[in-house]
């Protein structure tokens, strides 16, 4: 959430900041409230002193013995406009309020200008595309010849978008989910954490997702709850309403959980494989810091997502996204994509995003500086450490050989049991 402050004193920059991402805002609606909020202020103000001027007033003629009936009768209509006004305001301020939840975040200075995906810059490229010397399975077709996926099961039991794996499969996601928390756990400092799975409201609205992603969220039935689009929702909010010593931060958490995802406005995207589940795993990366330091804890949470497919030997590239494909609560965000051969593309394995005081300022999280004054709004970052079944399919894809069996990489034979191919 932008500081309402912010919007009123540098209206023309938060116009062309929202005009750069694309977002339809009713600027008009906006200013119309605000200023009708100023006049019931400046209202407000001239009533209640009149009331506190003559309230003074009756005092002291009921203390010298007058009669103060006929002012007291005036002060009747003047207490009953006053909640008038009282209610006004409050009007005004619930509709501000809602429009500025509404409102992305602003993107960093550094953060290009452009229209959509076409306008993100490739930032760099590690590893070469896998060459095979005959055309390439994709992950789905391997997984059906080896037995270990079967989408047909998982349409019967759940529907479209949901995954069965089996066997070997199965061990290898569980593998994967092993390995990404001891690797961040062990090597990049990141406190493990295992939370919810369900979270309220206000959870969902403090991350930036309500109130204007309801629609692609999972809800409980009969309850205001929600399953969970991604374990940054729980993890974020673990300090919400609360102030940290600054001796605390930073902090970096990191979780496995399953995510939910409706995929609403997807539909005829990605129907096939692994790359877009209503439900899939993933190990998320959460940072809470100092506003002075959160870019330079952006880089080494790029660095430790990237460290995952390094070590896998997988190939990727990082794009910076541009300001009209950036996410709602993002200042900058990096997106890792990942090679997959059967399709000749680079696919998004994982965002690591800086939202600076945005979610912090929703969840109202904040530190206390010694010796200091009043509290600052922790900057919260988070990246995918990685979304799991699409480093399968990678890892499928690129692993693949024409014998119909898959290399396991070398970083993952110690959790799989020594195993190094998987066999038909």
């Amino acid at each position: 959430m932008l500081e309402i402050k912010l919007v009123r004193e540098k209206l023309e920059l938060v116009k062309t900041a929202m005009q750069n991402r694309g977002a339809d805002f009713d600027w008009e609606a906006f200013q119309a409230h605000d200023s009708r909020r100023k006049t019931i202020l400046s209202d407000l103000e001239a009533y209640r002193h009149q009331r506190n001027r003559v309230s003074d007033q009756v005092a002291r003629m009921k203390r010298s013995g007058e009669n103060a009936d006929a002012i007291i009768a005036k002060m009747r209509a003047v207490s009953a406009t006053i909640k008038d006004l009282e209610r006004g305001l409050s009007d005004c301020e619930t509709a501000i309020d809602a429009m500025i939840m509404s409102m992305p975040n602003i993107p960093h200075a550094s953060v290009p200008v452009g229209k959509n995906e076409a306008d993100n810059p490739v930032v760099k490229t590690v590893g070469e595309p896998t060459a095979f010397a005959y055309a390439p399975l994709p992950h789905w077709t391997i997984g059906e010849r080896l037995g270990i996926l079967d989408f047909a099961r998982a349409s019967k039991i759940a529907g479209a978008r949901f995954p069965l794996y089996l066997g070997v499969a199965a061990r290898l996601e569980r593998a994967l989910i092993n390995f990404m928390l001891d690797l961040h756990t062990g090597e990049h400092g990141y406190k493990e954490v295992l939370p919810p799975f369900i979270v309220n409201r206000k959870t969902m609205t403090g991350t930036g997702q309500l109130p204007k992603f309801e629609a692609d969220l999972f809800k409980l039935e009969g309850l205001d709850y929600f399953l969970i689009p991604t374990a940054e929702v729980p993890v974020t909010n673990i300090y919400q309403e609360e102030i940290l010593d600054e001796t605390q931060l930073p902090v970096y958490f990191t979780a496995y959980t399953p995510c939910f995802r409706s995929e609403a406005g997807s539909y005829g995207k990605d129907t096939r494989g692994l790359i877009r589940q209503h439900q899939f795993n993933k190990v998320e990366l959460v940072k809470f810091t100092r506003p002075e330091t959160s870019y330079d804890e952006l880089a080494s949470l790029l660095d430790n997502a990237e460290s995952v497919l390094r070590r896998l030997g997988l190939p990727y590239r990082v794009i910076t996204l541009c300001t009209g494909d950036i996410g709602f609560s993002a200042a900058k965000t990096y997106d890792i994509e990942v090679w997959m051969p059967s399709q000749g593309v680079y696919r998004e394995i994982s965002s690591c995003s800086n939202f600076e005081d945005f979610q912090a300022r929703r969840a109202n999280i904040r530190f206390k500086e010694k010796g200091k004054k009043g509290t600052r709004l922790v900057h919260t970052l988070n990246g995918s450490g990685l979304a799991v079944g699409r480093t399968l399919a990678a890892l499928l894809e690129n692993c693949q050989q024409e014998d119909g069996t898959v290399v396991i990489p070398q970083a993952l034979r110690a959790h799989m049991g020594g195993m190094e191919k998987i066999i038909p």
